[in-house]
Formats: structure tokens, sequence, C-alpha cells
């Protein structure tokens, strides 16, 4: 594994190879999620990928984990656009500019589509795993998932966004109930609850993108929607998502039917990272998808 950063206009971005760049096969960059989640709990993906000999790429996006952070950026420099521009640059760096594929997850799938409906030549597969294409879909489904919640867990989360206090305990642990339904249904690792701890280390971006919780996005992706933009994603696509997903079903299905090239593989044991917690399923399913369509 090679690890080193890419230093650009706005600071440097970590980054992290795992397998061999010289390979034959076609390079997978890990987009992660949060947004401001930073890699480790997509360490899982790389190493999925990479034990079929494909190398992968995980990297901290701008604002978290071991890359730079801007906690005193202002509002509107938290954009799409900035990311994709990091991507792209980060591709050049790499040298794989001209022949990689992404997977995308939650957050890091909704970055990968907006950056594959535009023309990305070098672009030769999609991955998008747990992702929605609609913030307001995607919090009217949470907030069908949040009805189901018992009813003292959906007291203590009103309670809490009445007073607007989001680090209270009983908060706290109203949101380990979701996060244990539509999550991760099983025990966290290691690599996950790091992930975690990047957010609430530093939560500018998750704060100013998203909001101060899964319920509440109140943040600069409150409108965004690229459903109108999805049939424009040339290249072949795999969708994943769990039965207890987030990501609903019927939010899959949503994006499912709007791209052209596209596989869909629902996981009847997992929640939001069917990487974890069926990840024998989903190495045969991304790898396989992977030799398919890039050899």
């Amino acid at each position: 594994m090679t690890t080193s950063t890419m230093k650009w206009q706005h600071g440097e971005t970590w980054y992290r190879i795992v397998g061999d760049l010289s390979s034959p096969k076609t390079p997978v960059v890990v987009l992660h999620g949060g947004p401001g989640a930073a890699h480790n709990y997509t360490i899982g993906i790389a190493e999925i990928i990479a034990a079929s000999g494909r190398p992968a790429i995980l990297y901290d996006q701008l604002g978290c984990g071991l890359s730079t952070h801007l906690p005193d950026a202002p509002v509107e420099f938290w954009t799409p656009e900035l990311f994709m521009e990091e991507l792209d640059l980060l591709t050049k760096h790499l040298g794989i500019q001209e022949n990689y594929s992404l997977i995308g997850q939650s957050w890091g799938g909704m970055l990968g589509m907006q950056y594959a409906t535009t023309d990305r030549p070098g672009l030769k597969a999609l991955i998008v795993a747990d992702s929605p294409a609609s913030m307001a879909i995607w919090s009217s489904e949470a907030a069908k998932l949040r009805a189901l919640l018992p009813v003292e867990v959906e007291a203590a989360l009103k309670a809490a966004e009445a007073a607007g206090d989001y680090t209270s305990p009983e908060f706290v642990a109203a949101m380990d109930v979701y996060y244990q339904r539509h999550v991760c249904r099983i025990p966290f690792p290691q690599n996950v609850l790091d992930s975690f701890a990047q957010i609430e280390a530093d939560p500018t971006v998750y704060h100013t993108m998203n909001g101060p919780s899964e319920f509440l996005c109140i943040g600069t992706l409150k409108t965004w929607d690229i459903h109108d933009q999805l049939h424009k994603i040339s290249v072949p696509t795999l969708l994943v998502s769990g039965a207890y997903d987030e990501a609903t079903p019927g939010m899959v299905q949503e994006i499912h039917r709007r791209i052209p090239d596209v596989t869909w593989e629902l996981f009847p044991e997992s929640a939001h990272m069917p990487h974890v917690e069926e990840p024998e399923r989903f190495a045969r399913v991304v790898n396989g998808f992977l030799q398919a369509k890039l050899g």
C-alpha cells in the first residue's frame, strides 16, 4: 500500500493506494460518505476490490480525516462541484484519468452519480452503494422509517429537535436505535466507529452540507436533486442497497429506472452498509460486476 497526499489550491488531499496501480485491471476510486465521514469505514470496500487483483484508491475528501480541514470556510464553499474538482485532480495526480472506475457509498454515491452525468471519457464503470438521487426524497423516506421507531425513541428525537440540542445523551441513544435498524444491523466494527468519530471531531462538512442529523437536511444539499440528469450516465452502473437501508428500495428503484445501463442488487440482510453487513456477498457482486464490465 502507498500512502501520500495531493496538493491543490485548497490544501492537501490524503490518499492510499490498495494494490498495484501497474496492474492491467482498471483501478477503482472509492468515494466515502458523510459528507465528512472520511475513508475509514470504506477500507473494507477497497480491500474487497484489491483482493481480486484490481487496485483501489481510498482518499479523504477535503475537510475531513487526514486531508486539510477548513472549519472557517464559508457555507457556499462546500458544494458537489468542489468535490468533483478534487476527484478530477486526484485521477490526474495518480495518472489514471484515462481509465478508472468509481464506487461511491451514501454521499459518495451521490457524488459519483452527479460526476458521471457529465462528460468523463476516462470513467469506465460506476458503482453506487446506498445512495439517493434527491435529498427531498431521502428526507421523506427517513420520516417514514422514523415513524416506525418505538414511541419513546420518537419522543426523545422530538424533544432534542425542539430544544435544538443534538448532543444530549437522550438524543444520542435515540439515534443509536435508528442506526442499528437502518445504518448497520451488526455491532459497529472499529472502522465504522472511526468514521463516526471523524464527524464528531469536526462536523463542519456534515453540518454545512447536510445538517445536525439524518432527519434534518437543512444544509447546502437540501434542494439537491439529479433525477432528471441520471439518463446522462452512459457507463455500466451497479446499484447496491440493503433491504433495511436508509436508501430505501423505493428510493433506489427511482434511480434504477432512469440510468440506461444499470443493474441493481438488493442485500436482504443489510441496512446502509452491505459491505460491512454482508461482505462475502458484496465481494461476489461487486467484483463480479467489475470483471464482467471491465475484464
